[in-house]
């Protein structure tokens, strides 16, 4: 049996790489499987969600092993795995899905019903999702793994692109899902209400959709300084200027056909005094505001049921005051939700593999060891504009 490390969740503000146990065939519950396989770790990212976790805005429980990007060679398979060999390089679905349920069968893989007993839909290493062990570690189990694996074709040629094809696990899609349940589409004028990673990933997928122009909105103007080397039309959130007046200077008018929220639960105000405060509902009624009748709003920006760090007692379980009369009154049409990754995940492979989308350079991939995970942390915390990519086995640089 080899060894095994992983990033791990010690208490509010702090993570530490430590051994952790080398997976075995069973789920969560001890029960034995034979549908899984066990991954030597090519890649694993850390997600602006592992963060929120990490700030202690959850009810995460200390010891998680963090990681759901997960990239991956399979290294041991279960009897009843057929289609995937030892070898194979895939990438893993943040969504662990079974395949067999209803939602599964429909390809609402963000809320199989199997797979987490406590409610709808699992995921590694992420609280309240299964207690399904993370991948930021060496080593990790994946069950089902014929459904749910994605293999990368051409081992050689997808090296090439693995600070691409890393991203598959859950930002590009999860972008991407933003941007078509926002209905974007040729010619439309679209804004995305954040500049980190999936804010990018969303706005390089509308731009792939075929947007005429994406705006990214922040506060964060070193995030908004990179967003416009990609190409992005910007606004800067912090001002005093209205977020409408900024849309109006970029089109010449006030509202744009579709939006984007890639901010989630953790939102501040707008404007120099409301950027200081924490105000969880900002964005989506600034979206309504800022979109035009019968448009679209799309929102992987996540929202929790429980947030024990919340500024007052209703978002405390996730009730914001949501002006949803004006998105009534405008029939905007919203779409929330955990992300059905394998919707997407083979086209946007073949995106990336085609040079349709450059993805690890719009969203600032660097690379960096499973040691260096408590910096990377605590970089992407303080707002850098990057994408820590963890390299477990140094593999990157055999690339």
């Amino acid at each position: 049996m080899s060894g095994n490390r992983g990033v791990v969740y010690i208490e509010p503000g702090k993570v530490e790489v430590r051994t952790i146990d080398y997976p075995k065939m069973q789920d969560p519950r001890g029960k034995k499987i034979e549908h899984g396989v066990i991954l030597k770790v090519v890649s694993t990212n850390i997600c602006g969600s592992d963060q929120h976790m990490v700030r202690g805005r959850t009810t995460a429980q200390l010891g998680l092993v963090l990681g759901h990007e997960i990239t991956g060679q399979i290294v041991e398979k279960g009897s009843d795995v057929e289609r995937m060999q030892i070898g194979d390089l895939v990438s893993v679905p943040f969504n662990v899905a079974c395949g067999r349920c209803r939602s599964c069968k429909e390809m609402h893989t963000g809320v199989c019903l199997t797979v987490n007993p406590a409610r709808p839909g699992g995921a590694y290493g992420y609280v309240d999702m299964g207690d399904w062990t993370g991948g930021q570690a060496e080593y990790v189990l994946v069950p089902y793994a014929d459904f749910n694996l994605l293999k990368l074709p051409d081992t050689d040629k997808a090296m090439e692109k693995i600070r691409d094809l890393t991203c598959l696990s859950d930002i590009l899609p999860t972008g991407y899902h933003g941007a078509v349940t926002a209905g974007v589409g040729p010619g439309s004028t679209v804004y995305v209400a954040g500049a980190g990673p999936v804010g990018l990933a969303a706005a390089a997928s509308a731009r792939l959709l075929g947007a005429a122009c994406v705006i990214v909105g922040d506060l964060n103007q070193a995030r908004l300084d990179h967003a416009k080397k990609q190409g992005f039309e910007v606004v800067n959130l912090s001002l005093d200027t209205p977020l409408h007046e900024q849309i109006a200077a970029i089109l010449g008018e006030p509202e744009v056909d579709c939006a984007i929220d890639a901010v989630g639960f953790e939102a501040r105000g707008h404007g120099h005094e409301g950027a200081k405060h924490e105000a969880p509902a900002t964005v989506l009624n600034s979206l309504m505001q800022v979109v035009r009748v019968a448009g679209k709003i799309g929102i992987p920006g996540l929202y929790v049921t429980e947030d024990p760090g919340a500024v007052d007692a209703a978002a405390k379980s996730g009730a914001l005051s949501v002006r949803f009369g004006l998105g009534w009154a405008k029939s905007h049409s919203f779409h929330t939700g955990q992300t059905p990754t394998m919707k997407y995940n083979r086209q946007l492979m073949q995106a990336i593999m085609w040079d349709r989308i450059n993805i690890a350079e719009v969203v600032g991939v660097q690379v960096i060891s499973l040691d260096d995970a408590p910096r990377g942390y605590s970089e992407f915390d303080a707002g850098v504009p990057k994408k820590f990519v963890i390299d477990p086995h140094k593999t990157f640089s055999a690339a």
